[in-house]
Parts: C-alpha cells; structure tokens; sequence
C-alpha cells in the first residue's frame, strides 16, 4: 500500500510563496497535486510523470512548480499566491504508469491526508 504524506502547508500573504512537500512510500510514476476550497468540488493543479513531463491548471501556471528530488519526495512550489489558492492541498498518486488525464483525480488511486494552505489578501 502506497503512502503518501503532506506537509509544508501554512498561512501567507498575498503575492507569497510556500512549498508543499509529499513524501511517499516508493518510488511513483505520476504524482499530482490536487486541492478543494470550501464548498467546492476538488481539482487538479500539478502533476509530473517520471520526475520529468509536468502539467498544470490554467489557474496556476507561470506560479506554480512541480518537482521530484532523487528520493521519493514531490514538491509543488508555490509563488506570486492569491486568495483564490485557499484551499486544502493533497498528494496523489495513480496506480499505472501512465500519463494522460493526470489532471483528473478520478485517475489517482493513493490520496495524502492534505495539508491546508491560506493566502490573505
């Protein structure tokens, strides 16, 4: 069973920048970053395929940054945050090795626990 576990979360200003980590269990193909604000459906914002191929929202391109460091480890480095980024923030992991709709969270198997991110304005 994959594990997977959040941190980095926290409270900032906008225009800040925070960098949430995700520590997994083994080694994963495709990891992404999801997150869901009150009263709203969860979506994706990141994802990267083998430490390398990424993709991102609309949303957040240009602010945000997907990563993996050369143990299990993925990061989404946050910068320039808005208000609109308040959400809670989840690690995920699909189950194949593939790469297509890893935007969507109905392709992801393993689910982190979340960790919360609140931007003020």
């Amino acid at each position: 069973q994959v594990q997977l576990v959040e941190s980095g979360g926290g409270s900032v200003q906008a225009g800040g920048s925070l960098r949430l980590s995700c520590a997994a269990s083994q080694y994963l193909f495709t990891v992404g970053w999801f997150r869901q604000a009150p009263g709203k459906e969860r979506e994706g914002v990141a994802a990267i395929f083998s430490g390398a191929i990424s993709a991102y929202a609309d949303s957040v391109k240009g602010r945000f940054s997907i990563s993996k460091d050369s143990a299990n480890n993925w990061y989404l480095q946050m910068n320039s945050l808005k208000p609109e980024d308040t959400a809670m923030y989840y690690c995920a992991a699909r189950a194949d090795a593939e790469w297509s709709g890893s935007l969507q969270e109905g392709r992801y198997k393993f689910w982190g626990q979340g960790t919360q991110v609140t931007v003020s304005s």
